[in-house]
């Protein structure tokens, strides 16, 4: 059952992480066209779409989707330490306190500058749901125009390896660190614009 962090549209649970999904479908399946699975033909949910994964989803007033990201618990399976532990130098940072930050998606049917505006509302998000709930560390797996991008928001952040060309795309992986320096950072490098949001956790999404 979703855990809400603050106050979220009244809409269906159900509704909004089927919206969730289809939003992944269409960006990583039929816009980047990544190689993953799909479920009815709508929904794009792979192995770690498991109980353990949560979601920070921000939803517009009628509960559609805007954007939003996985957080994966790292002592446990996830994308970095199962699938791309060689983009590490060293090992991979895992532990009751590190999230691995997946599937980072914007909605496609908005304009360029709503899609910005919903990034820099999930980006602050991220840091804000860290803060209260003890979080300390991100990591993740990027292409590498999209870490360029992330290295660059004003928090601390770092690459854990150097980029390798890997299934026609050239990834890093990334660490995050979250502390009582990270919003001013965020402000400072002009993404912070925070927006209420809510923690969703998994569960049956077909009747």
């Amino acid at each position: 059952m979703p855990t809400p962090t603050t106050r979220t549209p009244e809409v269906s649970e159900n509704d909004v992480l089927r919206a969730m999904f289809a939003a992944r479908k269409e960006v990583f399946v039929d816009l980047l066209k990544w190689d993953l699975p799909v479920l009815d033909g709508r929904f794009e949910i792979d192995q770690f779409d498991t109980p353990a994964a949560h979601y920070l989803i921000l939803a517009d007033e009628w509960g559609r989707h805007r954007a939003s990201a996985r957080l994966l618990p790292t002592d446990s399976s996830h994308l970095l330490g199962d699938l791309y532990p060689f983009l590490c130098d060293g090992p991979v940072p895992a532990g009751p306190n590190v999230r691995e930050i997946t599937r980072f998606c914007l909605d496609r049917n908005q304009t360029a500058g709503e899609r910005r505006m919903a990034r820099n509302q999930l980006v602050t998000a991220l840091a804000e749901h860290a803060l209260a709930t003890g979080i300390t560390d991100y990591t993740g797996v990027a292409e590498i125009g999209w870490l360029q991008q992330i290295l660059q928001f004003g928090w601390l952040s770092r690459p854990l390896g150097r980029p390798l060309r890997q299934d026609g795309r050239t990834l890093a992986a990334l660490h995050i660190q979250i502390d009582e320096r990270t919003i001013d950072g965020l402000k400072r490098g002009g993404v912070f614009e925070p927006l209420t949001f809510a923690l969703f956790g998994q569960q049956e999404l077909v009747e």
